[in-house]
């Protein structure tokens, strides 16, 4: 199954959070085909910088590595993507989950997150 990870479901993910529901950790540890959106490395890197997360070692490598390791695939940032905001109500107010809402909406791949305000918008979510 082709499918998004929302940034704190990819965190949530690699550190076995018990937030994570059970649906979302079946489909992290079953799916072949995750993405994470080049807008979630650019949001952990910001966090990093701004002393909201840390990492054992830099966030970069680190983010990349753990991609590598759970064989998860970058999703760059399309024209389409970007041109995809335009048409997005303003439920969702934060930048970088409205990427991921126009990601999920032009992909047409769901995403996998626990934040509530993606429903109100015509994706699937999956939690």
């Amino acid at each position: 199954m082709k499918a998004i990870l929302d940034t704190h479901a990819f965190l949530w993910a690699l550190a076995g959070d018990a937030r994570m529901s059970r649906h979302a950790r079946d489909v992290f540890a079953g799916s072949t085909d995750l993405s994470l959106s080049i807008a979630s490395v650019w949001e952990i890197l910001i966090k990093v910088q701004s002393g909201k997360l840390t990492f054992p070692r830099p966030a970069g490598p680190y983010v990349l590595s753990r991609m590598a390791e759970n064989r998860i695939a970058t999703l760059p940032i399309s024209i389409d993507h970007l041109l995809a905001l335009d048409r997005l109500p303003m439920h969702h107010r934060d930048p970088f989950d409205r990427m991921l809402i126009a990601q999920s909406m032009e992909q047409d791949w769901p995403i996998i997150t626990a934040d509530r305000a993606f429903k109100q918008y015509p994706i699937r979510v999956i939690w």
